[in-house]
């Protein structure tokens, strides 16, 4: 096989998947892609500050603030003070059932799309030397794993290779 063809071949998987996981998760979570993707990181990581929260899902602080004002308004996070001017976000409980709704439904994307493969136990080791030579790349587990379900790819002791990958930089 021509590696541009496999080249090619996987583009078109990744984009369709990506399409297809990122429409399904946003919209079972009714905000924006990345207001999908601060719900979710927010479930593992409860209290970060908008700028921080921001460079994990990959926007700037302005616009961080303004999607950060628009979850407010529909009740899915709460900004508590720290100390300073620094600010805390943690979702609500109807944040925690949005992020929630976001993770099935991304899950139920993958799902199917792996149920088309008869040989989906050969897969996991390709992906996972996939996914750590791209963090070698874009050196950032956070904004790589923003849409992920952390504990789902923690089950049975198993090492999530984006951390492992952190964890050796």
């Amino acid at each position: 096989m021509h590696e541009s063809r496999l080249a090619n071949l996987l583009g078109a998987a990744v984009l369709n998947l990506s399409d297809r996981m990122t429409a399904a998760a946003a919209g079972a979570a009714g905000v924006s892609l990345s207001g999908t993707a601060a719900l979710v990181v927010l479930t593992e990581f409860p209290g970060l500050g908008g700028t921080e929260l921001g460079r994990r899902i990959g926007i700037g602080q302005p616009a961080c603030a303004r999607m950060l004002d628009q979850l407010e308004a529909r009740g899915l996070v709460r900004r508590q003070a720290k100390t300073g001017r620094a600010v805390a976000v943690v979702l609500t409980r109807a944040g925690r059932e949005a992020a929630a709704r976001a993770l099935e439904a991304r899950q139920e994307v993958l799902l199917a799309a792996l149920r088309t493969m008869p040989d989906r136990a050969a897969l996991e080791p390709l992906l996972e030397q996939l996914l750590r030579g791209l963090h070698a790349e874009v050196r950032s587990g956070d904004l790589m794993c923003r849409l992920c379900d952390r504990p789902g790819c923690v089950a049975h002791q198993q090492t999530c290779p984006v951390g492992q990958a952190g964890r050796e930089s």
